[in-house]
């Protein structure tokens, strides 16, 4: 089987052997001894303190969220309000068919395979975005049905991510529809209110229309991720001392020879999907035929 068929296989598959065990040890501070007394805490928090209903109460589910906190229940806690609160204000992101938002054309990709120290390498390449053909709404869906599936993984849930925004291209046509409501979302999705560790963010080829493209940006961004943000400019050796040529692209000066773009990973996910992914994207709002 082609290796990117086994990726995409992997894409849905929620196995956990030894090897993934060690992992989540090292990267989030997972203890297979104490795990389920972390679970109960924040199972707790969630009933005493009542600030947000989760829509599953599962082992599984609440695991997302200490996952992406250090096994630290009481972030974990905050993390889930924020993402709740989220899903209530934005319900109508979600009112789409989950399989239909190919037309969100070279925006988003990534690389193959994922790197133990960085994660998944994933591009935003708002630059390339077509705002004349493509509603705004509908490149903010595609990267909520990524962030959404990547949460259902327990490998990413451990590996996480890290995002390079390429900003090269940009212009007026594109930030008149960045309203600080779409600003929000964004940010959001970067990691701030969903169950995704983000281990870096690094922004690369832009030039003065940065300024204002950030100014609508900056503040969403929380003080805590601000050490996790890294500008570069056209400054590729710059970039590669954060990220090795070998996970990135040819045109970041990169060796990778898998880069996935929006629409082979859509097609790829839907070819592969299961039925755990079926009712989770219909349970979200999602359309899924």
């Amino acid at each position: 089987m082609p290796f990117i068929d086994i990726a995409f296989q992997a894409e849905v598959s929620r196995f956990e052997d030894p090897e993934f065990y060690e992992c989540a040890r090292r990267n989030c501070n997972e203890d297979p001894e104490t795990r389920q007394k972390a679970i109960e805490e924040l199972r707790r928090m969630i009933y005493d303190r009542g600030q947000c209903k989760p829509r599953r109460m599962d082992d599984a589910y609440l695991l997302r969220f200490l996952r992406c906190r250090a096994f630290i229940p009481a972030l974990a806690h905050k993390l889930m309000v924020r993402y709740e609160d989220f899903r209530r204000k934005n319900a109508y992101l979600y009112d789409c068919p989950a399989f239909g938002l190919d037309s969100v054309t070279g925006v988003y990709g990534g690389t193959l395979p994922e790197s133990p120290t960085h994660g998944r390498i994933t591009l935003m390449r708002f630059g390339r975005w077509d705002p004349d053909r493509v509603p705004i709404v509908d490149v903010v869906r595609c990267a909520l049905l990524m962030d959404e599936i990547a949460s259902m993984q327990p490998k990413l849930q451990i590996l996480g991510v890290t995002i390079i925004v390429d900003l090269e291209g940009l212009s007026m046509r594109h930030v008149r529809h960045l309203t600080p409501t779409i600003a929000n979302q964004i940010v959001s999705l970067m990691g701030v209110s969903f169950p995704i560790p983000i281990h870096r963010l690094h922004v690369i080829r832009y030039n003065w229309f940065l300024h204002t493209f950030f100014y609508v940006f900056k503040q969403f961004i929380p003080a805590a991720a601000w050490d996790r943000l890294y500008f570069h400019g056209y400054d590729m050796d710059s970039l590669h001392k954060h990220i090795e040529p070998e996970y990135l692209p040819p045109e970041y000066g990169g060796s990778c020879k898998y880069v996935i773009t929006t629409e082979e990973w859509i097609r790829g996910v839907n070819r592969y999907k299961d039925d755990f992914m079926v009712q989770e994207l219909r349970a979200l709002g999602f359309t899924v035929n």
